[in-house]
């Protein structure tokens, strides 16, 4: 089954999700910030990138343009509940510079797994 790299500073919205991908056949590897999830990133080479835009150390957006420079291919999703027009903003931002899909908090849980499960697929 596909590695899965969930990165999100809310400990309990990482825990909620690791434990629904888990139940549905996924290794997920947790990361607190952009800063641990690019050390985790290197480490495990996951299948599928997760991360939260809005986080201390380093942010989703800065991650990804750090995954760029190591010419990665791994998928993104971004998530945010970032409050508002300001984390639709932050996710658009995110799009542009190369997730693969965004969702805001809170996300529904089907639609999720689904866009999971395709861009795995992919």
């Amino acid at each position: 089954m596909s590695t899965l790299l969930l990165i999100d500073d809310d400990d309990n919205f990482r825990s909620m999700l690791g434990e629904l991908l888990t139940r549905k056949g996924y290794t997920v590897i947790e990361a607190q910030d952009g800063m641990d999830g690019l050390h985790k990133f290197r480490e495990h080479s996951p299948d599928l990138i997760i991360t939260d835009i809005v986080m201390p150390e380093q942010d989703g957006t800065g991650l990804i343009l750090e995954l760029k420079k190591l010419q990665s291919t791994t998928p993104i999703i971004t998530i945010s509940g970032g409050g508002g027009n300001k984390g639709a903003g932050y996710l658009e931002v995110a799009k542009v510079f190369g997730a693969r899909q965004i969702f805001e908090k809170p996300i529904n849980n089907q639609d999720f797994l689904k866009t999971v499960s395709d861009l795995l697929d992919s």
